[in-house]
């Protein structure tokens, strides 16, 4: 089979996938709540405002799977959804969005005790897809986040989001940069994915790229 044909099936494979049962398991707002770790893990990170649940949303081609919330910085769990019915396939987790200026410091402080045993305590979990705002690139708070993927030795992989608000051009250069600095990380993916929630850009690639890592 040629690289393209078992693209193609990649492809396939993880749309059928997503079109079967994705159900909402448990909210964790400490790690004594976390569910067994008996499948495993692909967890979603951003900074608040990044667009982190429309594209939960669109990649699972559900309209409320992950809520969107009003007050970003508020929501301090780790959301978990199991895919597949019987078997159990694995499980996608929403993780707090970060960054947001307004979070009070005790929030801040106890959204980072979560993250982070959580990454490095988590056995199961697989791969982390952190999600990079196109308009504005790799910013300072998310090479904290990097940092501490990297510290954890935990497998991540950067996607940008609302790739549909610049030009192509722009798209282009910020991807350039970013696959730039993804490869100076030890536990960084070196291949960059651009999606659009909005339009549906990149999100078979996504899916598939979800199925890879728990393969």
């Amino acid at each position: 089979m040629n690289d393209e044909a078992e693209r193609e099936e990649k492809i396939e494979q993880a749309r059928r996938i997503f079109a079967g049962p994705i159900t909402f398991l448990r909210s964790a707002p400490s790690l004594k709540f976390l569910p067994e770790p008996d499948v495993l893990e692909v967890a979603f990170a951003g900074r608040s405002n990044v667009g982190k649940s429309s594209l939960l949303n669109a990649l699972t081609n559900r309209n409320s799977l992950a809520r969107t919330s009003n007050t970003p910085g508020r929501t301090q769990e780790l959301n978990f959804f199991d895919v597949g019915a019987e078997p159990l396939l694995f499980r996608l987790v929403d993780m707090p969005g970060y960054g947001y200026a307004k979070a009070p410091k005790d929030v801040v402080k106890q959204w980072r005790f979560l993250v982070n045993d959580y990454l490095r305590g988590r056995a199961v979990l697989k791969r982390t897809l952190l999600l990079i705002d196109a308009r504005h690139g790799i910013k300072d708070v998310d090479r904290d986040i990097m940092k501490m993927l990297d510290d954890a030795a935990v497998s991540y992989r950067i996607v940008l989001t609302k790739a549909d608000k610049i030009k192509a051009s722009e798209l282009e250069a910020v991807t350039a940069r970013t696959t730039a600095e993804a490869r100076t990380r030890p536990a960084a993916h070196p291949e960059i994915l651009a999606t659009s929630s909005e339009k549906g850009m990149g999100l078979a690639e996504l899916r598939a790229a979800v199925i890879e890592a728990v393969e």
